[in-house]
């Protein structure tokens, strides 16, 4: 399923400086007696559940590594923050630049592509989650992933998204990194709604 842009989602390094700190904010403000105790007094007081920035090196590094130059959005955010605790719904955390790989070299993707190649091979059909994860960056882990598609790439250069629910064998797309990382909000706020 793919999802048209919000238009509040982030872009630039000063639209995510002001919009993780509401968007800690609205987690510490949601978090179930599940995750309330994974917070510390710090995160709960200043609402920052990230890091320092990531400086030009240690992106450029990052790029070099991957052999990819990052879509816009995900290089702003990690210009303000090297990762990030403390995700709405089913990710844990989006991943610093040292932990940015391709799912392929994850042993996670490592798994997931052995399990879907099995499924093709069985189905004998071609089977578009199994090209996907070969290609996909992993930017984000928990129960579900959150994955970049660098061969859908849209004309403001930003790359397709995808938050994949390993559970269901789902993948929803998203027009960029900051449409996806808005979308989580949304959930989190329909989850801390339901629970009350």
């Amino acid at each position: 399923m793919t999802h048209i842009s919000v238009g509040d989602a982030p872009r630039t390094a000063a639209d995510w400086r002001g919009y993780l700190v509401e968007y800690g904010g609205m987690y510490v403000r949601t978090a179930n007696e599940y995750v309330r105790p994974r917070l510390t007094a710090e995160q709960i007081e200043s609402h920052w559940l990230g890091a320092e920035p990531a400086d030009e090196q240690t992106i450029g590094a990052t790029e070099q590594r991957l052999g990819i130059r990052f879509p816009p959005s995900l290089r702003a955010f990690l210009t303000v923050t090297d990762g990030w605790h403390g995700v709405g719904g089913w990710v844990h955390e989006v991943s610093p630049c040292a932990e940015i790989d391709w799912l392929r070299n994850t042993c996670t993707g490592t798994d997931l592509i052995e399990v879907y190649a099995e499924v093709e091979v069985e189905e004998g059909e071609l089977n578009e989650l199994l090209a996907l994860f070969r290609r996909a960056l992993a930017v984000a882990d928990g129960e579900d992933l959150w994955l970049l598609d660098p061969t859908k790439t849209h004309p403001d250069g930003e790359w397709a998204a995808y938050v994949f629910a390993p559970k269901y064998g789902e993948a929803e797309e998203y027009p960029s990194f900051a449409e996806l990382f808005h979308a989580s909000k949304a959930l989190m706020i329909r989850i801390a709604e339901s629970e009350n």
